[in-house]
């Protein structure tokens, strides 16, 4: 009898220690997109706003949830994927989508299509610098500055980036979970 009591005891203790030491625990995240570390507050950028004609800097825009596709005015096929995904997700969250905006940053002087600034009204589109989106917007390894969706907290800070051809649901995903924890924006 005191060995069976002995033995239920310990129990829990020996099998603690082979999970943690013999079967190793694998270390991971809930998340899909890749959390970005340290984190990048937004720069002191001059964008300008192509809807007012004003010039303004892009860390004004803090408050919000900003989702971020860079690309150029002529916006091939994936830029028309990830600014459609953009829309289709913010109206996914339901009342929770007025803390979330979505933002195009074009980084050329072309003009954008009539079809296109039709297709995405409620998607602010700003004109920005390449070169100084590189230095900010972080790429993954074969992939270039428009092949991403960016998400920048309410603080400011970027703080997410969504690999190439992302699979929207799983953004739309991370997004309400993000929205449901988090009490700002």
């Amino acid at each position: 009898m005191l060995v069976l009591l002995f033995v239920v005891c310990a129990a829990p203790a020996v099998a603690a220690y082979l999970m943690y030491y013999v079967f190793k625990p694998q270390g991971g995240t809930s998340a899909y997109g890749k959390l970005i570390e340290p984190q990048r507050p937004l720069p002191a950028l001059v964008v300008h706003d192509d809807e007012t004609g004003e010039n303004l800097p892009l860390s004004s825009l803090k408050g919000k949830w900003l989702m971020i596709s860079a690309d150029t005015a002529t916006c091939d096929e994936n830029c028309v994927s990830k600014l459609f995904y953009m829309r289709q997700i913010r109206v996914l969250q339901g009342n929770e989508r007025t803390r979330v905006e979505t933002l195009w940053l074009v980084t050329d002087a072309s003009k954008v299509t009539q079809q296109i600034d039709d297709a995405y009204p409620d998607t602010r589109r700003l004109r920005a610098d390449p070169v100084a989106l590189a230095s900010w917007l972080p790429t993954q390894e074969g992939t270039g500055l428009r092949d991403h969706i960016y998400l920048v907290d309410p603080l400011g800070n970027l703080m997410m980036a969504f690999p190439k051809n992302a699979d929207p649901g799983k953004i739309k995903s991370d997004l309400s979970r993000l929205l449901k924890w988090s009490g700002t924006g």
